[in-house]
């Protein structure tokens, strides 16, 4: 089993210059498609159980789902909760075998998210598992906006909280279909010179190919969350088998080909984060 935590994959990609990408996944055929790209390239992944994919599928069910797929390959893969946003929440995934939890106090104010995510590390470290958490709002392309993160309270989460990781909003935007998302370098290299943990951008989707490699590359940032571009190859895929096998009604026959379409744009993914 190559089962790992966050902390596990993301220090040695900070000390070796690359980012693991954070996966988000909805369902067997794309969970199963990360893993198969994750092996190809030989890179860790993160598989991410968001709040959408935990109303739709239990937890107990997407933690021996991920559990099972890691066993399946000889590469690293974390199993981890994404946008927790109570203790509850995390304890779940901590008992339904996730190895990581991001606990999402975005929306708090900082000494309440600090109080919360120390709470939740002390459960989660003392089960092995990893947390994430989050200063700053990362607002949504069709939603609510940004809050930029402030530097003096990332340092300060940096300092007090516990966590193994944080997420920051530099200019990055969930659930962008093009890659048009400016990150406000001067920000986020003022974070980077203040903090010490291993930093993560959500909206990874929005975000360039290019621009995602250079901040892989020569800076804190140890994960990208990648999702959107994801679910339009899963759609794009899905499409074209509908429209190929018109005349079934099997689901399986219907979603086998999206699963080869889903990897390769994974390897993209997985490979445009190193050099």
């Amino acid at each position: 089993m190559t089962l790992a935590t966050l902390r596990e994959v993301l220090q040695p990609a900070a000390a070796g210059n690359y980012a693991v990408a954070g996966l988000v996944v909805l369902g067997w055929e794309d969970a199963l498609a990360f893993v198969q790209a994750a092996e190809e390239t030989g890179r860790p992944i993160i598989l991410q159980a968001g709040p959408g994919s935990r109303k739709h599928t239990p937890v107990s069910v997407l933690g021996a789902m991920f559990r099972a797929l890691a066993e399946q390959v000889s590469v690293p893969v974390v199993c981890h909760i994404d946008h927790a946003r109570s203790i509850e929440e995390c304890r779940e995934g901590i008992d339904c075998g996730f190895t990581s939890v991001m606990f999402d106090g975005s929306e708090l104010p900082i000494e309440e998210n600090i109080a919360l995510t120390a709470r939740i590390c002390e459960d989660a470290h003392s089960a092995g598992v990893s947390v994430e958490g989050e200063v700053g709002f990362v607002g949504y392309a069709k939603g609510k906006a940004s809050a930029m993160t402030s530097v003096e309270e990332a340092a300060r989460f940096d300092r007090e909280s516990g966590a193994d990781a944080m997420a920051i909003s530099v200019g990055n935007v969930h659930l962008q279909t093009e890659a048009g998302t400016q990150i406000d370098m001067d920000r986020f290299r003022q974070i980077e010179a203040a903090t010490n943990l291993p930093l993560v951008l959500h909206g990874g989707s929005g975000v360039a190919p290019e621009t995602r490699r250079e901040l892989a590359t020569t800076s804190r940032v140890c994960k990208f969350n990648i999702g959107t571009e994801l679910r339009q190859a899963f759609g794009r895929a899905l499409r074209q088998s509908l429209k190929d096998n018109a005349q079934s009604f099997d689901r399986i026959e219907l979603l086998k080909p999206v699963i080869p379409a889903i990897r390769e744009e994974a390897v993209k993914v997985i490979s445009g984060l190193s050099v």
